[in-house]
């Protein structure tokens, strides 16, 4: 999650743990110790796909937090007099203040390494954006009162009430995120697909609107859900690369991490004899966030070359204006079977679909969708 997010988060549960007396200095401590798991951002590991895919690792791993806790804990008990004052309470609140940071950003799509040093691979919930007001205003309000009010009872039932609403809406998402993947799973019954690897993440600052990724052998199918508007089956649009590309180069290093990060969740496309792999969890067909140039092609194969990130348009033009219609208007086009877009993938010519994705166009397939 954002910054902001993290440090409220940290504040509000250590702030809560603590007596009111000692309330506006554990709101202090707590945001700065929900922060201190992103300073890794500043860490550079060497190249693009290593400050991609190590960030949030030990930084964010439990069984370095935990400890560090525990430690921090007792040095500021042996030198500061409110932890003397009241110990368990603050060892509940610098454990919790450190500890809801990586399991919160575990409910994004990301990616969060909880269990680091294991070679387990990340956390990817999804069932929150990484920036969402309705999380983040209830926190931050609830910061504010206690920072003003210190001691005052109000102060405890604000820090109360903005964890509680919080927390209520990190479990209104997951249900959410369920109840579309329950639709995603019957839209795509009798068809190859019923089966394939599925990815079921919020969109841009909602939950509301659902973005579904499906893994198919020529590419992979993209559809998005609204629980205002929609009614009956996902349509999907199919996409095709050549999927053969992560075979060829499967002995280059950074292509075996970003499958292993990405839990498979990969485009590979080859541009001018260059080789670029594209995060399918995080943007929408044809931008991602995460595109990344990691080989190029040789007369004996595929080289490995110093991984480099391949700038990605954030925001694009009407795009957020498009998300708030599509949130309460619905899909815009014709409600089909999924089997069209699935009928028309399998059936169309794999060189004709690359040639078009190449061109930045549509595939055969994805146009057969609509």
């Amino acid at each position: 999650m954002d910054s902001v997010s993290q440090a409220v988060l940290g504040a509000a549960v250590c702030a809560a743990c603590v007596p009111a007396r000692h309330r506006r200095k554990a709101l202090l401590l707590g945001a700065a110790l929900g922060t201190l798991p992103d300073l890794d951002v500043f860490i550079d590991y060497g190249d693009a796909v290593r400050n991609m895919t190590y960030h949030r690792g030990f930084s964010h791993s439990l069984f370095v937090l935990l400890p560090f806790g525990a430690l921090l804990w007792a040095l500021l008990r042996w030198r500061w007099g409110a932890v003397r004052e009241a110990p368990r309470g603050w060892l509940a609140g610098i454990l919790l203040a450190l500890a809801t940071h990586p399991l919160l950003d575990s409910l994004t799509v990301y990616g969060t390494q909880l269990f680091w040093p294991l070679a387990t691979p990340p956390v990817m919930g999804g069932s929150v954006f990484i920036i969402d007001p309705l999380y983040t205003l209830p926190l931050l309000a609830a910061v504010c009162i206690g920072l003003l009010a210190g001691e005052a009872r109000h102060a405890g039932v604000a820090l109360a009430l903005g964890l509680g609403l919080s927390t209520a809406y990190l479990g209104w998402g997951l249900a959410a995120q369920q109840r579309v993947d329950a639709i995603a799973a019957a839209s795509l019954a009798g068809t190859p697909q019923a089966d394939a690897p599925r990815l079921v993440v919020a969109t841009p600052f909602n939950t509301l609107l659902w973005r579904v990724v499906v893994l198919t052998p020529e590419g992979y199918l993209e559809g998005q859900y609204s629980l205002v508007a929609d009614r009956g089956p996902i349509r999907f649009e199919a996409h095709a690369f050549e999927r053969g590309l992560l075979t060829e180069a499967g002995e280059v290093w950074a292509v075996q991490r970003l499958l292993w990060f990405s839990q498979g969740f990969l485009r590979a496309d080859e541009v001018e004899g260059e080789l670029r792999l594209s995060d399918l969890r995080m943007g929408q067909h044809p931008v991602f966030f995460f595109t990344h140039a990691v080989a190029r092609r040789e007369a004996a194969g595929w080289a490995a070359v110093e991984p480099r990130s391949i700038p990605q348009p954030r925001v694009q033009e009407g795009q957020l204006f498009a998300l708030w219609q599509r949130i309460w208007q619905g899909d815009p086009g014709p409600v089909e079977s999924p089997g069209a877009a699935l009928a028309a993938e399998a059936g169309g010519a794999p060189e004709a679909a690359q040639a078009a994705e190449a061109k930045g166009g549509r595939s055969p397939a994805a146009s057969a969708s609509k």
